[in-house]
């Protein structure tokens, strides 16, 4: 299969009314704030993008972007290769209009278009890659070098037993008895 680039610019609302289909690939190296985060990533971003009329006539584009990323695992210091997948629905709304943005469902992400009804899927989709990266990247604890006995260090001494503060009452309450 042939790897299409997809266009970084798109109008979502033309493309909805032409009920557009994108499925191809973007520069995972046009992607400089993803590629700072991780220690390597592959060449390529798959991405799927339909555009659309929803049943209530909102403009509406969903999809899924894959790319395999490197990251270094915080146990052992060592590389790991990290997949990611991501699903998307957006709707776009214009300028800084709160009640468009409310007004959308639940399920649907209002993203801004600029100026000229245009939406930069780049900069979208580098946005959703980073907030899917781990906050605390790190390899399956059977696969790490790093074993749970070399998490320890030193050793707890027993807590001493300590006296109850309320035996004194218990005390005055018996002599009264």
């Amino acid at each position: 299969m042939q790897k299409v680039k997809l266009p970084y610019q798109v109008e979502p609302v033309k493309s909805a009314l032409k009920r557009s289909d994108y499925e191809g690939v973007m520069a995972a190296s046009d992607m400089e704030r993803l590629t700072g985060s991780v220690v390597s990533s592959s060449e390529w971003v798959n991405v799927k993008v339909q555009f659309e009329k929803d049943a209530q006539g909102l403009t509406v584009f969903h999809g899924s972007l894959e790319v395999e990323v490197s990251l270094i695992c915080q146990r052992c210091n060592e590389t790991f290769d990290c997949p990611l997948y991501v699903e998307f629905c957006y709707s776009p709304v214009q300028g800084q209009q709160d009640a468009d943005a409310e007004a959308l469902p639940d399920a649907y992400e209002p993203v801004e278009v600029g100026d000229h009804g245009e939406v930069n899927l780049l900069q979208l989709f580098e946005d959703e890659l980073i907030l899917a990266l781990p906050i605390v990247p790190f390899h399956a604890e059977g696969a790490c070098t790093v074993t749970s006995d070399d998490m320890q260090f030193g050793e707890i001494e027993p807590e001493q037993e300590q006296t109850n503060p309320f035996a004194v009452l218990k005390e005055l309450k018996r002599d009264q008895e």
